[in-house]
């Protein structure tokens, strides 16, 4: 029966930690088994990588029968197997074989210069199935490995029962696909301060980067066509901002090359998310490495605001301060934040916003100090979209039962910012079938900078020396 592997989702969690706790069961026996017995995977990790789209399911008619999940805590250019399992009745089918060659075939698309992994040396599906998989046995004493042991010291893991493996990952060929994150955005903020002469509005707001996103896939063609290989609902090809943002880097460099582009849509859209301008960011700095323009940041936000005013922000890739028609950035230190995003499935157009006659448009100016200080939360928008669009409401009315709830850009997806993952996940448990609801971290450098900086080589790929 065939099998297909997807990315996971956060309603498959409970069947994915349930897959793990029946694989443990083949260590009965095993000298490890004490501590793999008492350790099963922490439900609130899982979610959180699943919502970062490092956790692929292989299932049948629907049905997960194994995954594998990754880990990018190591750095220095390497990812981590953080868990790879099979249901013991689908054992010896390829499934495992298949999750962990889809994993390190998106590793290397991503720029990861080699997977790493902790798994036992005497037990036939682990150390030795791994080394068919060209993974070899390296210094767990180097310090790559120190929170691992680290880990396992403090769950009563047999050190010498441990052994530890990399497998080294060639960059991609030239014409191969790559992987590029996308990241979401959260106006924290958005005031109107007045009109210009333009037309367009004066603002101030505050632009807050997340860990999750879209994800771009691109190949790098011989001639100069730029075509979007999938649908995306609602998005005719010529209109899409990622072929505007490949076709205007294409014409402004001189490129005598084209690209092929997936697009993974995962941001809903109409939620003031920023998904159609990261996506365009992510598609001008990836193209500029891929294509060798050599355009610096600079030329790149240039030319991202000519596509839109969101866009400057995901190109320069960290959270900011902004005004004018938010293109006039300026980078801002927040602290570390955990959010819960609901979208309430209402599309919010962005232009009839701007065009209602209550919407406030001379608001006094605020500054860094009133918003650091919590004095400046509001969004200009939310008034005029409660109003209008009753889901929205709905949704923003359930989640001011945790707290201060706020609209995101023009909406209509609503967000709750909290100080811990912990009190984040107690909303989403709560979360009504009527909203689609996401928990994302905060982060101070953008997932592409990152992607960018594997891409480039410019992170030390630190490979441990083998034994």
């Amino acid at each position: 029966m065939p099998v297909t592997i997807a990315r996971a989702t956060l309603a498959q969690v409970p069947t994915l930690c349930a897959i793990e706790r029946s694989a443990v069961e083949l260590f009965r026996g095993n000298a490890a088994w004490p501590c793999y017995a008492g350790m099963p995977i922490p439900p609130e990790l899982l979610e959180r990588a699943v919502a970062r789209g490092l956790v692929w399911v292989a299932a049948e008619q629907g049905a997960p029968v194994g995954f594998v999940w990754l880990d990018d805590e190591l750095g220095g250019g390497a990812i981590s197997v953080a868990e790879i399992d099979v249901l013991p009745a689908h054992g010896r089918r390829g499934i495992g074989a298949a999750l962990l060659e889809h994993a390190c075939a998106w590793a290397q698309a991503a720029g990861y210069a080699r997977v790493d992994l902790g798994t036992l040396a005497d037990v036939p599906w682990n150390a030795p199935f791994y080394a068919r998989h060209g993974f070899g046995v390296v210094d767990k004493g180097d310090p790559a490995f120190a929170r691992a042991r680290d880990r396992d010291r403090e769950n009563g893991f047999p050190d010498a029962l441990r052994v530890f493996m990399s497998r080294s990952l060639a960059a991609p060929a030239p014409d191969a696909w790559t992987a590029w994150p996308a990241p979401a955005k959260l106006n924290l903020f958005l005031r109107i301060v007045g009109r210009r002469a333009d037309g367009y509005h004066d603002l101030q707001t505050v632009f807050r980067l997340l860990d999750w996103g879209d994800e771009l896939r691109l190949r790098v063609r011989a001639d100069r066509v730029v075509v979007r290989v999938n649908e995306v609902p609602g998005v005719p090809v010529e209109s899409d901002l990622v072929v505007r943002a490949a076709r205007l880097l294409q014409a402004e460099a001189g490129v005598t090359q084209g690209v092929e582009i997936a697009v993974d849509k995962r941001i809903p859209m109409g939620g003031g998310l920023g998904g159609g301008s990261s996506d365009a960011a992510t598609a001008l700095v990836a193209l500029n490495h891929l294509w060798s323009c050599g355009l610096d940041e600079n030329a790149l936000a240039a030319l991202a605001h000519r596509l839109g005013a969101d866009v400057p922000v995901f190109v320069r890739g960290r959270s900011a301060w902004a005004e004018g028609v938010g293109e006039r950035l300026t980078p801002i230190r927040l602290p570390r934040r955990w959010y819960v995003v609901l979208d309430p499935g209402e599309h919010v157009p962005t232009a009839a916003l701007f065009q209602a006659s209550e919407l406030t448009r001379n608001a006094p100016p605020a500054t860094i100090s009133s918003f650091a200080s919590g004095e400046t939360v509001e969004n200009a928008f939310e008034p005029v979209a409660r109003a209008r669009h009753p889901k929205v409401s709905a949704a923003l009315d359930w989640l001011s039962h945790f707290g201060r709830a706020r609209l995101s850009g023009s909406g209509g997806c609503v967000f709750l910012e909290t100080a811990s993952l912990a009190q984040a996940r107690k909303v989403v448990r709560q979360c009504p079938a009527a909203f689609a609801v996401q928990l994302a971290a905060g982060v101070e450098v953008s997932p592409l900078l990152q992607a960018l900086a594997r891409h480039r080589g410019k992170v030390a790929p630190g490979q441990p020396a083998r034994v």
